[in-house]
Order: structure tokens, then sequence, then C-alpha cells
């Protein structure tokens, strides 16, 4: 039987509908065996983040995502500018709801159906939110989403337009989880947490898939933006999953890029600490990473570290300027995905390095 472990204590959990966390408080991770991943097999999925289904923890004989999938997947890579022939974008707002979240939210919701879960509950910054609505409403399970009253009018009317009741609350990006965490335990409701359910990750690794086949080499380092961590621990365990197989030779570098105004992992960093205090969110146009308490902020050190990685913070003027300049290169994004450019522009060995910079969100998503 397929089990979780805690990050925390160790102690291992059976899978179930209503599990999400230790009861140490620690965050849990899947149990399994490095997978086998047999290249050869990928051409027998359609061309999308299911082409890496093998590599899934699931069961070989599951069906269940062909009926779920929307596409999701496959984004392009595409070399910036012809002036600088070795930074490439990846462009994962090509989703069916704009944003990477899609990886994560299809596999996550998949398991959710399998597990014959009946109604789902989620907070987020938006796009998660957004995500997890659109593929509860393919699984025909009920979903609550809880965000902020501050969230962008437009992810708001995506949700709703998936059929999702939205639970607006007034606080911090903490309070809004807290409580979609104590109405998990009220109604014994299952988590659909883009932080805390590690299948979501089984989703967010098939970028590092995609790269390693579009590339055909790998990159020197990754600019990858980082609140909760979801791109960055799953960009991180696909690769590490590649190293296991022997198909790639060498990690990537970690270049994690957080907002000034509510950097913890930034500051934990430089401290040298082996996880983040929480720090106040003194507000920033970067939504998405605004995460002053990250939960596995361990495992996103952690991560950095065993990269030889580093983090660089983004001021408010930084995440607009980077903004229109990449819309003058043709890719409009929202002001979170602007922070990797933002990110890219200030990083010292920009010039000597072949770079992957990830365009995670739709402008036309953000304010």
């Amino acid at each position: 039987m397929d089990q979780y472990s805690c990050n925390n204590c160790g102690k291992k959990h059976d899978i179930t509908p209503t599990i999400w966390k230790c009861e140490c408080g620690g965050v849990l991770d899947l149990v399994r065996d490095i997978p086998r991943i047999n290249v050869s097999s990928w051409n027998h999925y359609p061309n999308s983040i299911w082409r890496y289904f093998e590599s899934m923890a699931f069961a070989d004989n599951s069906k269940t995502w062909e009926t779920i999938t929307m596409g999701e997947g496959q984004t392009p890579l595409i070399v910036l500018d012809s002036h600088e022939p070795n930074v490439f974008v990846k462009v994962d707002y090509m989703m069916p709801t704009l944003s990477f979240k899609d990886r994560g939210a299809a596999v996550l919701m998949t398991k959710a159906k399998e597990l014959g879960v009946s109604k789902v509950i989620a907070d987020s910054s938006g796009n998660a939110g957004t995500a997890i609505a659109a593929y509860a409403a393919r699984c025909n399970i009920k979903c609550d989403i809880y965000l902020s009253e501050e969230t962008s009018p437009k992810k708001i009317a995506q949700v709703k337009a998936h059929g999702a009741m939205i639970k607006q609350i007034q606080g911090t990006r903490e309070d809004i989880a807290a409580a979609a965490q104590k109405a998990v335990e009220e109604e014994k409701a299952f988590y659909a947490s883009h932080v805390y359910n590690p299948f979501f990750y089984e989703g967010t690794k098939t970028y590092a898939y995609e790269i390693y086949e579009q590339l055909k080499e790998v990159p020197d380092s990754l600019i990858i933006p980082v609140g909760n961590g979801t791109l960055l621990l799953g960009a991180y365990l696909g690769f590490k999953e590649l190293i296991e197989n022997k198909l790639i030779e060498k990690m990537p570098k970690i270049i994690a890029i957080q907002a000034s105004n509510c950097a913890p992992l930034v500051k934990a960093f430089e401290k040298e600490e082996e996880k983040a205090d929480p720090v106040s969110n003194k507000g920033t146009l970067a939504e998405g990473i605004a995460i002053a308490a990250p939960a596995r902020s361990k495992q996103i050190l952690e991560a950095v570290r065993k990269t030889n990685g580093l983090f660089i913070d983004i001021k408010e003027e930084e995440i607009l300027s980077a903004r229109a300049k990449l819309a003058a290169k043709g890719f409009y994004v929202e002001l979170t995905s602007a922070v990797n450019y933002a990110g890219y522009l200030k990083y010292e060995k920009a010039a000597e390095e072949k770079i992957i910079i990830p365009l995670c969100g739709a402008g036309i998503k953000s304010k």
C-alpha cells in the first residue's frame, strides 16, 4: 500500500482522503522507490504531462487521468532573445487555466478521484485555486476555494466560472490557509493543497522532464520564483529522478527568487538557517509568492543549497520594469511571473550560463 512519510519525525501514514499532515505538524512526502524511467515508453502516451505517467505514483493499470486531463504540459521552450541564445523561457502560462499550477492540480485531482473523494477544499493566492477548481469540475467533485479579499478579480472570476464555492477571507495568506484547514478538519474533507499534498509535486516535477526532452542537455541554472515552493520542489524532484536514472549527470543550480517585501527564505538562506522564520508581509505586487511562513521552507532551502544555488530578492519597481521588458519581447506575464525575469537581470553569472526562466502565469490574470 502507498504511504506518506513525515518530513519531520519520519512516521509513516497510509494515504487516505483525510490525512494532510503528521500529528507532529510535519509535512508529508511520498514513500516510494526511485521511479524507473523508461524513455522509450513516453511516446505511448499523449503529448502532455501524462507522457511521464509511468514515473508518477499511480498503479500501473490506472486510467483515471484519461478522463481528467485537458492536455496540460509540454509547454514551449523558446530562446528569449536572439542576442542571448543561451537564455530560454518556458512558457508555462500556455496551460488550460493559464498557469503552471495545472501540472500539479491535474495529478492531485486525479488522485482525489481515485480515492473516491466527493468534496475538496483548497486555499490559494489565486492560480492554484483556479487550477484545483477547473480539475475538480472535470472530476465532478465539489470544491471550496479559500481566497484573500485582495485576490485579483480576474482570478476570482475564473474560479467562479468552474463552479467552485468561493470563501473570501480577510487577513494574511496564513489566515486564509488556517481558515481552509479548519474547514477541512470540521468537514472531514480532502485538503487539495498545493503545499501540503505531495501528489501536487508529482505533477510539477514534469517541468524538469520536459526541459530534459526539449533542451537535450542540462541547463546550468533554473530561475524559479518561490513562495510555497511548488515549482521549485517539483523541478528539484524531477531532475533528481533523472540523475538517479543516469539520464543526466549533473543537477542545474536553482536560483530562487522572492519579492523583497515578503522574503522569509532569503533571510533564512543568508543566515544559514535550516528553516525560515515567519516574516511580516509588507505587501507586494507578486501576490503569487507572498508567503510569509512557507510550510516546506526546510525542503526549499535544502534543494537550493544542494544544487549550489542562491536566492535573489526583487524590489517592487524591479517587478514592474521586468514585466514591461518581457512584454516588449512579446511575452505578457502576470506580475508574479515578472519577478523571474527581474531575478535573471540581477543574476551575476547570467552571461556565462545556459539558463531557463519559467513564465508561470498569463498577464491577463493580473489585477
